[in-house]
């Protein structure tokens, strides 16, 4: 049955299906020659696009100019999970080993609180975005997975979150809100909402123009140096520059260590009938993950379908991204087979196109990024007019809201509880050089497979191997 379902799939791979559900419009202008600013913000993803908008609202005297290579929205900020999470992606544990017990649980609660600020900017401006608040359930399919769940909610426990921020459920109770085969139990936060994010990074460059920032698009910028950003069109400079790069940052000249890039990967059904989400039970849109290493996310979209991607392939050499890399027919089999098992009651009308088409109508991947030790940051050297942020390993969505904000906050001299945080002024640790970087990193992607596949078989944790990865992942 899932060789059939592979055998039907659309061969639409790029750009996926958030950038493929957009309204066609034409790039804004490119830059055009030489030009100064007081702040100039590289990359008009997620982090440089709430960077402008709050640098506007804050100090409407200070011009802005956003530099992009593509169109705005284009990388991760465009094709990810649709998660906006309060989730860490280092976790409590390892910000407290860094920072500080107080400081992990600070920034904790600034990630709960995002929420709230992301949903307000997007009534406040008009983004229709399909925004839906209703949590998320981590599934435990395995009993090795069971215990992995009762540990994360000990782990919170110690930092002073309970039921109200992490819950346990069990099988039959996981089922009266999702009904998916195989699972034993699963835990419930409320603190995550479903998007589509590329029309959130649509909305908010429209948003961030009309408090008069300035967009330049399909202008790739070679080289950032304090007060000057070289691009191919011209120079500009400013004041400030801002590097908002994450997943391409290694492209940029001295910058080669500061972030590893990673691959995700997506698959999207076509809308499935009213006739599944009965049986599913999956009314509140919560979204839902389940716990391998190379772990799964999905939600339920606005429009009734199920989107949901995972990991897989390795990193690439010398951090290299590039359109190849985007393609993993591997992993898109692997998504489906998921898919297939959590729901198996999915294919059967699906195949025989009783209600019109293909199973998985969008395949697509782009890369994200991560530091060294999966900790994001946020900095800005007012001395050399240099301001940066990224690292957000998955979970950019929302930190990069409260990235945003608080770079605004820095540059225009603002003291307040963002800037407080223990991620402001971090200096990540540089990845190592190659090979190395590329040996340990896909050495660890491989013992994540071997991992998840001995998890599958015997319901256990591989041993040594399984902890280990559960202590790097938080």
């Amino acid at each position: 049955m899932t060789g059939i379902i592979i055998m039907t799939v659309m061969q639409k791979r790029m750009p996926g299906l958030w950038l493929d559900g957009l309204p066609a419009i034409e790039p804004r202008h490119a830059l055009d020659g030489p030009a100064e600013a007081d702040v100039v913000i590289v990359g008009a993803g997620f982090t440089g696009l709430w960077t402008a908008y709050y640098l506007r609202k804050l100090d409407p005297g200070r011009s802005v100019i956003v530099l992009e290579a593509e169109t705005a929205g284009f990388g991760a900020s465009g094709r990810n999970g649709g998660w906006c999470s309060a989730e860490l992606p280092s976790g409590l544990t390892g910000l407290a080993r860094r920072h500080g017990r107080q400081a992990a649980v600070d920034l904790q609660l600034a990630a709960v609180d995002t929420l709230d600020e992301v949903a307000r900017v997007t009534r406040e401006e008009g983004i229709d975005c399909g925004l839906s608040r209703g949590g998320v359930r981590v599934l435990a399919r395995t009993p090795a997975q069971l215990d992995r769940l009762r540990r994360a909610k000990a782990v919170r426990e110690r930092f002073g979150f309970g039921d109200d921020h992490f819950r346990l459920l069990d099988a039959a109770r996981t089922a009266e809100h999702l009904d998916a085969a195989g699972v034993l139990g699963s835990a419930y936060s409320p603190h995550c909402a479903v998007l589509d994010p590329a029309r959130l990074a649509r909305g908010l460059a429209e948003a961030a123009e009309r408090h008069g920032a300035v967009l330049r698009e399909r202008t790739r910028v070679e080289r950032i140096l304090p007060g000057l950003v070289r691009t191919g069109r011209g120079d500009v400079r400013a004041g400030v520059v801002v590097r908002a790069t994450e997943g391409f940052t290694a492209s940029l000249p001295g910058a080669g260590r500061a972030l590893a890039p990673f691959y995700s990967y997506m698959i999207a059904t076509a809308p499935l009938p009213e006739s599944f989400w009965r049986q599913a039970g999956w009314r509140d849109r919560a979204a839902v993950a389940d716990l391998c290493a190379h772990f799964t996310y999905l939600q339920r979209t606005a429009d009734d379908r199920i989107a949901l991607g995972g990991r897989g392939v390795g990193y690439p050499w010398r951090s290299r991204v590039s359109p190849a890399r985007e393609q993993a027919p591997a992993v898109w089999r692997r998504l489906t087979e998921t898919l297939l098992t959590l729901f198996p009651g999915l294919p059967g009308p699906l195949i025989t196109h009783r209600w019109g088409g293909p199973l998985i109508t969008h395949r697509w991947g782009g890369p994200l990024a991560a530091t060294f030790d999966f900790t994001p940051y946020v900095g800005f050297d007012r001395d050399e007019g240099l301001a940066w942020a990224g690292g957000y390993g998955g979970d950019g969505v929302a930190l990069t809201n409260l990235a945003g904000r608080t770079l605004a906050q820095l540059i225009a001299g603002i003291d307040g509880p963002e800037t407080r945080l223990c991620w402001v002024g971090a200096r990540p640790r540089h990845w190592p050089p190659e090979p190395l970087r590329w040996l340990g990193i896909n050495a660890g992607s491989a013992l994540a497979h071997t991992a998840d596949r001995y998890e599958e078989r015997t319901g256990r944790r591989l041993p040594v191997v399984g902890g280990l990865l559960e202590s790097l992942l938080g």
